[in-house]
């Protein structure tokens, strides 16, 4: 019974192998699901043995590349007197590292974003929005709690600063992985998110600058 489970988890990240490679090669509209069959060497009832249809492969894929560092952000906020801008700032700077050091990431994310999410797409969409729902409640409380212990600053609302966090990390990525990754990610969006936050931040509330490495 264990070599019939460890099988089929094979053969199950098998075809979400082969989809990734095809679905970027391709774009998902224009992928079949024999296609996809025979990129990972399997036939298409094997398909269907662990995936609905072509949706519910892509929302496999979709649900493999985790939003920025949820668990952390949820767990460190709730610490009493914590900087909570400092915790929400080096959540994101992390995952643009992830995301700059992981093929695999890279290609997910530019399916993701090729992908029309027109009629039966839409369920994934649907999905999308959930995560990016769950996500955005987080950062909110997060800089709600800054505001509240006098971090922020009360020209910022927690909502307007979570969308503007949103807004300037999904056009990073999206320019970055849309556009010949043309630019360092790292340095400027570490240095992006810097400034930003830096507008976040009260006075007294600074983050000491970074020594330039000669």
């Amino acid at each position: 019974m264990r070599r019939t489970k460890a099988d089929a988890e094979a053969t199950r990240q098998k075809i979400l192998s082969a989809a990734e490679r095809v679905f970027y090669a391709k774009g998902v509209s224009n992928t079949t699901l024999e296609e996809v069959a025979k990129e990972a060497g399997v036939t298409r009832g094997a398909i269907y043995w662990h995936f609905a249809n072509k949706t519910d492969l892509f929302l496999a894929l979709h649900d493999a590349v985790p939003l920025p560092q949820e668990d952390m952000i949820a767990q460190e906020i709730e610490a009493e007197a914590a900087d909570t801008l400092a915790i929400v700032e080096d959540a994101m700077g992390a995952w643009i590292d992830i995301l700059a050091a992981d093929e695999q990431r890279q290609r997910i994310l530019t399916i993701m974003l090729r992908t029309n999410y027109d009629g039966d797409m839409s369920e994934v969409l649907t999905r999308h929005r959930e995560l990016d729902e769950h996500h955005n409640s987080l950062l909110e409380l997060a800089f709600a709690r800054a505001l509240a212990s006098g971090y922020m600053r009360d020209s910022w609302t927690p909502t307007s600063a979570t969308r503007t966090l949103h807004w300037m990390m999904l056009g990073l990525c999206t320019q970055w992985l849309l556009f010949g990754r043309s630019f360092d990610i790292v340095a400027e969006g570490r240095d992006g998110l810097g400034r930003l936050f830096s507008s976040f931040r009260t006075p007294r509330a600074a983050r000491a600058a970074p020594i330039p490495v000669s």
